[in-house]
């Protein structure tokens, strides 16, 4: 919307900022509690470790779904009615999952809320951007940013303090009553400025084609990164069918929204090189982001021997970490390069994961809220410069179609990710427990001592002789496996820090950002 055309809203701007930033805070407080609960989840629906993180990609992928194509449904059934309808979408099926008898159904109804959520972001940012002046857009979209960073601040040990002293399925219950106050201030306080109004009168076509090609190509690969590691990739018939299909149809919607005269993604935006490569590392950042956020509570709770709620509270320092720098980066990039800011957080990112491949078995507390807190200020030196650095040379009236290619390129970076090192995990593990059985056999000199010396403390605490072995060998093969899980948890975090650190050379592709110029927060 150009700036001269601004009118003034009838009720107080900010009161309309804390009403759509409240829906921000429950989406993004929903993705961050459901992390810490997976374990439970998993043993209460009787799933695999594996299976559990399916309930964060179909989140992700069905969100990506929506995600470019919010711009063209707000311009078709009106900005605040799409707004409502996925307020409601999101608050049903947060009540729905929280009633899900079977991991199937909460995939399912995870992907309905998916879809909700998906329109919530976009929508939010383009509301403030009409509701105040040009003047003060920045000071409205940087208390946007401090809920989208709030929400992961709190959102791990709250989920964790839920889960072990109710029951996994409040971390959705909590969103209804968030959802209905969200809606029923929605309904009262917003409009859909005069513009937007014009352009629903004259009407809009309805591009079939390309919607069914984005949600099938979109759709089949959510099922190639769900059940790719469980039916071994592309040793599966069914696999690779889907990933014919999904290949197929994305290529498929890139051509035809290209030529089409009313595309439901505008791709013309990859001509700017600045949005091109922002939009590349967007999905880096989401790569390493969500797939380290998956990785540090499994590896806390299941190696460490955390509670959900501990997992949490270790994570914590890293969300309050970046709320905290965020508004540091906000001043710096008044000052300086955006380009400057990007290479200082890939590096600390990077920094941050391989610090990861340090841990061991014996860490404690401080190590891993520290390593969370170094990944958190790379973080906050990502989002903002990222953003600001690829909106710089798009014009206005585009920033609703770019804000949704951009939040798509995150959340499929999310969704590979999380599969990619959930399939690592699995098979790296594998890999070093058949070392490490090779290495200590039945004849071994290292094993013959580690039982004997178990057995030794086992009969001093008062086992019999018999018991002591038994109970021995159980103890050494369980030390095996954890040590084995262990080596898989730093070949995964060496994975992201060197994906990260490649990305680097990226940075100089894009265009020089005057400094000073308008703050992006998405």
């Amino acid at each position: 919307m150009p700036s001269d055309a601004y009118q003034r809203p009838p009720v107080n701007p900010w009161v309309i900022a804390l009403t759509v930033t409240l829906a921000t805070f429950m989406e993004v407080l929903d993705t961050s509690v459901a992390n810490v609960a997976l374990p439970h989840i998993a043993g209460s629906l009787s799933a695999g470790q594996d299976e559990s993180t399916w309930i964060l990609t179909s989140y992700l992928v069905s969100n990506a779904i929506v995600l470019p194509m919010s711009g063209w449904f707000s311009q078709m059934i009106g900005r605040k009615r799409f707004y409502m309808s996925c307020v409601a979408i999101f608050t049903i099926s947060s009540f729905l999952c929280g009633l899900a008898p079977s991991l199937g159904m909460l995939i399912f109804f995870r992907v309905l809320q998916g879809a909700g959520g998906g329109g919530l972001q976009p929508s939010e940012q383009a509301i403030l951007a009409d509701t105040f002046s040009p003047a003060k857009r920045g000071m409205a979209f940087a208390v946007y940013g401090m809920a989208v960073v709030l929400a992961p601040a709190i959102g791990p040990t709250l989920g964790g303090w839920i889960t072990d002293n109710f029951n996994w399925r409040w971390i959705f219950f909590i969103n209804i009553p968030v959802g209905i106050i969200s809606l029923l201030l929605t309904n009262r306080l917003i409009s859909d400025p005069p513009y937007m109004k014009e352009q629903k009168r004259t009407g809009f076509k309805i591009d079939y084609i390309g919607l069914g090609l984005l949600a099938l190509g979109l759709g089949t690969l959510q099922v190639v990164l769900d059940k790719g590691q469980r039916d071994d990739w592309f040793g599966s018939h069914l696999i690779v069918i889907m990933t014919t299909i999904s290949a197929t149809a994305l290529i498929a919607v890139v051509i035809w929204e290209w030529y089409h005269k009313d595309p439901i993604i505008d791709l013309h935006l990859f001509k700017d090189r600045s949005f091109a490569v922002g939009n590349m590392l967007m999905f880096m950042v989401g790569f390493a982001l969500m797939s380290s956020t998956v990785l540090l509570p499994l590896f806390m709770q299941t190696v460490m021997g955390y509670t959900a709620e501990q997992a949490g509270l270790a994570l914590m320092p890293g969300g309050f970490a970046i709320l905290v720098a965020m508004p540091v980066v906000g001043f710096l990039l008044g000052r300086y390069d955006a380009r400057r800011l990007l290479l200082f957080g890939m590096a600390m990112l990077s920094f941050a994961l391989f610090h990861m491949t340090r841990f061991d078995t014996a860490i404690d507390f401080r190590t891993v809220a520290t390593a969370r807190v170094f990944q958190a200020i790379g973080l906050a030196f990502l989002f903002v410069p990222i953003n600001t650095a690829a909106y710089a040379f798009i014009p206005k009236n585009k920033s609703n179609a770019a804000s949704g290619l951009i939040n798509l390129a995150r959340n499929i970076g999310g969704s590979i990710g999380i599969s990619l090192v959930t399939t690592m995990l699995a098979r790296r593990t594998q890999f070093h427990q058949a070392n490490l059985n090779n290495d200590i056999h039945a004849g071994s000199p290292q094993l013959q001592t580690m039982i004997a010396e178990t057995t030794r403390a086992l009969i001093a605490k008062g086992s019999s002789a018999y018991q002591a072995s038994h109970q021995a060998y159980a103890i050494v093969a369980n030390m095996l496996d954890r040590q084995a899980t262990m080596l898989a948890y730093i070949d995964n975090f060496w994975l992201l820090g060197v994906s990260v650190l490649v990305m680097l050379p990226f940075v100089f592709l894009m265009k020089k950002v005057k400094p000073g110029g308008p703050i992006a927060v998405h």
